[in-house]
Protein backbone atom coordinates (compact mmCIF):
# COMPACT_ATOMS: atom_id res chain seq x y z
CA UNK A 1 0.00 0.00 0.00
CA UNK A 2 1.15 3.52 -1.00
CA UNK A 3 0.22 7.64 -0.60
CA UNK A 4 0.73 8.55 -3.88
CA UNK A 5 3.64 10.91 -2.27
CA UNK A 6 6.73 10.22 -4.26
CA UNK A 7 10.28 10.26 -2.57
CA UNK A 8 12.72 10.35 -5.60
CA UNK A 9 12.95 10.31 -9.11
CA UNK A 10 14.78 7.75 -10.13
CA UNK A 11 16.12 7.25 -13.65
CA UNK A 12 16.06 4.30 -16.29
CA UNK A 13 19.33 2.41 -16.35
CA UNK A 14 18.47 -0.35 -17.69
CA UNK A 15 15.29 -2.39 -19.59
CA UNK A 16 16.74 -5.84 -21.07
CA UNK A 17 13.79 -8.37 -20.98
CA UNK A 18 11.69 -8.30 -18.15
CA UNK A 19 14.53 -6.58 -15.89
CA UNK A 20 13.58 -3.24 -15.19
CA UNK A 21 16.91 -1.42 -13.73
CA UNK A 22 16.54 2.39 -11.46
CA UNK A 23 19.21 4.39 -10.56
CA UNK A 24 18.23 5.77 -7.39
CA UNK A 25 19.37 7.10 -4.19
CA UNK A 26 16.60 7.69 -0.77
CA UNK A 27 14.93 4.31 -1.94
CA UNK A 28 17.56 2.08 -2.38
CA UNK A 29 17.73 2.34 1.86
CA UNK A 30 15.09 0.12 3.34
CA UNK A 31 14.24 -1.90 0.22
CA UNK A 32 15.64 -5.25 0.37
CA UNK A 33 15.39 -7.89 -1.98
CA UNK A 34 11.95 -8.77 -1.83
CA UNK A 35 10.23 -5.69 -1.29
CA UNK A 36 7.63 -3.72 -2.92
CA UNK A 37 8.60 -0.08 -4.53
CA UNK A 38 6.13 1.71 -6.57
CA UNK A 39 7.57 2.68 -10.24
CA UNK A 40 5.53 5.63 -11.71
CA UNK A 41 2.16 3.75 -10.08
CA UNK A 42 3.38 0.53 -10.51
CA UNK A 43 4.12 -1.91 -7.58
CA UNK A 44 6.91 -3.95 -8.69
CA UNK A 45 9.28 -6.42 -6.40
CA UNK A 46 12.77 -5.08 -5.68
CA UNK A 47 15.00 -8.65 -6.95
CA UNK A 48 18.74 -6.69 -7.15
CA UNK A 49 19.81 -3.74 -4.80
CA UNK A 50 22.90 -2.52 -5.30
CA UNK A 51 23.10 0.14 -3.36
CA UNK A 52 22.50 2.75 -6.36
CA UNK A 53 19.61 0.98 -8.42
CA UNK A 54 17.42 -1.55 -7.59
CA UNK A 55 16.00 -3.95 -10.20
CA UNK A 56 12.56 -5.40 -10.73
CA UNK A 57 11.27 -8.05 -13.08
CA UNK A 58 8.49 -7.50 -14.97
CA UNK A 59 5.94 -9.92 -16.28
CA UNK A 60 4.16 -9.73 -19.52
CA UNK A 61 0.97 -8.90 -18.12
CA UNK A 62 2.56 -5.74 -16.28
CA UNK A 63 4.07 -4.63 -19.50
CA UNK A 64 0.25 -5.37 -21.26
CA UNK A 65 -1.16 -3.56 -18.45
CA UNK A 66 0.55 -0.76 -17.80
CA UNK A 67 3.23 2.44 -19.21
CA UNK A 68 6.50 0.65 -18.26
CA UNK A 69 6.91 -0.97 -21.49
CA UNK A 70 7.35 2.67 -22.99
CA UNK A 71 10.17 3.40 -20.67
CA UNK A 72 13.41 3.99 -22.23
CA UNK A 73 16.71 4.19 -20.93
CA UNK A 74 17.63 7.86 -18.90
CA UNK A 75 13.72 8.54 -18.65
CA UNK A 76 13.07 9.63 -14.96
CA UNK A 77 9.97 7.48 -13.06
CA UNK A 78 8.72 8.02 -10.06
CA UNK A 79 9.58 6.09 -6.78
CA UNK A 80 7.72 5.08 -3.36
CA UNK A 81 8.43 2.57 -0.57
CA UNK A 82 5.44 1.55 0.63
CA UNK A 83 3.85 3.09 3.46
CA UNK A 84 4.00 2.29 7.19
CA UNK A 85 1.56 2.07 9.95
CA UNK A 86 3.58 5.00 11.59
CA UNK A 87 3.59 7.21 8.48
CA UNK A 88 1.16 9.84 8.24
CA UNK A 89 -0.96 9.21 4.99
CA UNK A 90 -0.01 12.54 3.21
CA UNK A 91 -1.92 11.81 -0.40
CA UNK A 92 -4.80 8.40 -0.80
CA UNK A 93 -4.77 4.72 -0.55
CA UNK A 94 -2.75 3.70 -3.10
CA UNK A 95 -2.42 0.04 -4.14
CA UNK A 96 0.41 0.30 -6.79
CA UNK A 97 -2.28 -1.22 -9.27
CA UNK A 98 -2.84 0.29 -12.18
CA UNK A 99 -6.18 0.18 -13.68
CA UNK A 100 -5.76 1.51 -17.16
CA UNK A 101 -3.06 3.26 -19.10
CA UNK A 102 -4.17 7.11 -19.67
CA UNK A 103 -2.90 9.51 -22.84
CA UNK A 104 -2.11 13.37 -21.81
CA UNK A 105 -3.98 15.87 -23.72
CA UNK A 106 -1.91 18.35 -22.42
CA UNK A 107 -0.07 20.07 -19.90
CA UNK A 108 -1.21 23.80 -19.44
CA UNK A 109 0.52 26.11 -17.64
CA UNK A 110 -1.09 28.56 -15.27
CA UNK A 111 -0.05 31.29 -13.04
CA UNK A 112 1.18 28.74 -9.59
CA UNK A 113 1.45 26.34 -11.19
CA UNK A 114 0.18 24.09 -14.46
CA UNK A 115 -3.35 22.02 -15.49
CA UNK A 116 -2.36 18.63 -16.72
CA UNK A 117 -5.37 17.20 -18.60
CA UNK A 118 -5.64 13.35 -19.49
CA UNK A 119 -7.78 10.83 -21.43
CA UNK A 120 -8.88 8.25 -19.96
CA UNK A 121 -9.44 5.09 -21.69
CA UNK A 122 -12.87 3.26 -22.37
CA UNK A 123 -14.43 2.25 -18.69
CA UNK A 124 -12.91 4.36 -16.50
CA UNK A 125 -14.54 7.45 -16.14
CA UNK A 126 -17.49 6.46 -14.33
CA UNK A 127 -14.88 6.37 -11.21
CA UNK A 128 -13.40 9.34 -11.74
CA UNK A 129 -15.43 12.50 -9.75
CA UNK A 130 -15.01 16.02 -9.37
CA UNK A 131 -12.72 16.91 -5.81
CA UNK A 132 -12.09 13.10 -5.83
CA UNK A 133 -8.74 10.84 -5.90
CA UNK A 134 -6.54 10.11 -8.23
CA UNK A 135 -3.10 8.53 -9.12
CA UNK A 136 -1.64 9.43 -12.23
CA UNK A 137 2.30 7.43 -12.60
CA UNK A 138 1.76 7.29 -8.87
CA UNK A 139 1.36 10.69 -7.80
CA UNK A 140 -1.78 11.17 -5.19
CA UNK A 141 -3.64 14.23 -7.34
CA UNK A 142 -7.61 16.10 -6.34
CA UNK A 143 -9.75 15.95 -9.77
CA UNK A 144 -10.41 19.42 -10.84
CA UNK A 145 -12.58 18.98 -13.19
CA UNK A 146 -13.81 16.26 -15.81
CA UNK A 147 -15.18 15.95 -19.56
CA UNK A 148 -16.44 13.85 -21.53
CA UNK A 149 -13.23 11.07 -21.71
CA UNK A 150 -10.67 13.76 -19.80
CA UNK A 151 -9.89 14.78 -16.37
CA UNK A 152 -7.88 17.75 -15.37
CA UNK A 153 -5.56 18.17 -12.42
CA UNK A 154 -4.15 20.81 -10.94
CA UNK A 155 -0.21 20.33 -10.30
CA UNK A 156 1.67 22.88 -7.91
CA UNK A 157 5.38 24.27 -8.57
CA UNK A 158 6.42 21.37 -5.97
CA UNK A 159 4.52 18.58 -8.02
CA UNK A 160 5.76 19.92 -10.77
CA UNK A 161 9.55 20.10 -9.22
CA UNK A 162 9.84 16.15 -7.58
CA UNK A 163 7.88 14.02 -10.09
CA UNK A 164 7.62 13.43 -13.67
CA UNK A 165 4.13 15.01 -14.55
CA UNK A 166 6.66 18.52 -14.83
CA UNK A 167 8.09 17.33 -17.59
CA UNK A 168 4.84 15.68 -19.59
CA UNK A 169 3.98 16.16 -22.95
CA UNK A 170 0.68 15.85 -25.09
CA UNK A 171 0.38 12.37 -26.35
CA UNK A 172 2.59 10.63 -23.10
CA UNK A 173 1.19 7.16 -21.87
CA UNK A 174 0.55 7.70 -18.08
CA UNK A 175 -0.33 5.13 -15.52
CA UNK A 176 -4.12 5.50 -13.78
CA UNK A 177 -5.22 4.32 -10.67
CA UNK A 178 -8.74 4.80 -9.61
CA UNK A 179 -9.76 5.53 -5.95
CA UNK A 180 -10.23 1.93 -4.65
CA UNK A 181 -12.92 3.04 -3.08
CA UNK A 182 -15.39 3.46 -5.91
CA UNK A 183 -14.58 0.28 -7.21
CA UNK A 184 -15.51 -1.44 -3.95
CA UNK A 185 -19.03 0.47 -3.50
CA UNK A 186 -20.21 -0.28 -7.08
CA UNK A 187 -19.24 -3.57 -6.59
CA UNK A 188 -21.43 -3.99 -3.14
CA UNK A 189 -24.32 -2.08 -5.23
CA UNK A 190 -23.92 -4.33 -7.92
CA UNK A 191 -26.61 -7.13 -7.07
CA UNK A 192 -29.13 -3.89 -6.73
CA UNK A 193 -28.22 -2.52 -10.14
CA UNK A 194 -27.73 -6.34 -12.09
CA UNK A 195 -24.80 -4.13 -13.86
CA UNK A 196 -21.74 -6.25 -13.41
CA UNK A 197 -18.28 -3.73 -13.60
CA UNK A 198 -16.58 -3.52 -16.59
Amino acid sequence: MFTGIVEELGRVHGLEGPRLRVTCRTVTRDSPVGASVSVNGVCLTVVDNDGESLAFDVSEETFARTALGRLESGAHVNLERPVTLLARLGGHLVQGHADGVGTVAALEPQEGGATLRVRVPDGLMRYVVEKGSIAVDGVSLTVASTGGDEFAVALIPHTQAVTTLGTARAGDSVNLEVDVVAKYVERLMQPRTGEEPT
